[in-house]
């Protein structure tokens, strides 16, 4: 593992695979990152996120809690998850939220796929193998394998 640990801040109970490459001004907390993947400076990495082997998290990325990412999967710069459906500071009673307050939505990137720089995956869908989401996107539902996707909202441009 290569790691600028001086500003890093790396939390004991994340799990590291070998060969992994991690750069300065990075978060992480009660994750996984599989072998030989690299995560680039100013990224987050939330509790229970899974990320495969040989995956490229480019700078200034989130990856809230709920998040999975398969082998070999591109993150480009700037890459933000969602993770709750109905997002509110307060809960019912006017107390700030706590997580009894509300439901972590999953969200599954398959194996190959590339997420192009500043997209935003809304929560609870499936981005399939190999697919391509255009920089700038918003994707709101589940793209399917081998297939090119941009905009906002994200539409189908072509299969790969």
């Amino acid at each position: 593992m290569d790691t600028q640990k001086d500003f890093c801040r790396i939390a004991p109970d994340v799990k590291l695979g070998k060969g992994v490459r991690i750069f300065a001004f990075v978060n992480l907390y009660g994750c996984e990152i599989g072998e030989d993947s690299k995560v680039g400076t100013f990224v987050e990495i939330q509790k229970g996120v899974k990320v495969g082997a040989r995956c490229k998290i480019s700078s200034h990325s989130f990856l809230c809690e709920g998040v999975t990412l398969e082998d070999d999967v591109f993150l480009g710069h700037n890459v933000t998850f969602i993770n709750d459906l109905y997002p509110r500071s307060t809960n019912a009673g006017g107390a700030l939220q706590t997580e009894a307050d509300w439901t972590c939505v999953p969200t599954v990137i398959k194996k190959g796929a590339s997420i192009g720089s500043s997209a935003t995956i809304l929560c609870g869908i499936t981005i399939g193998e190999n697919a391509i989401i255009g920089a700038g996107s918003v994707v709101t539902k589940d793209v399917a394998a081998n297939t090119v996707v941009a905009g906002n909202p994200a539409r189908l441009l072509r299969k790969v």
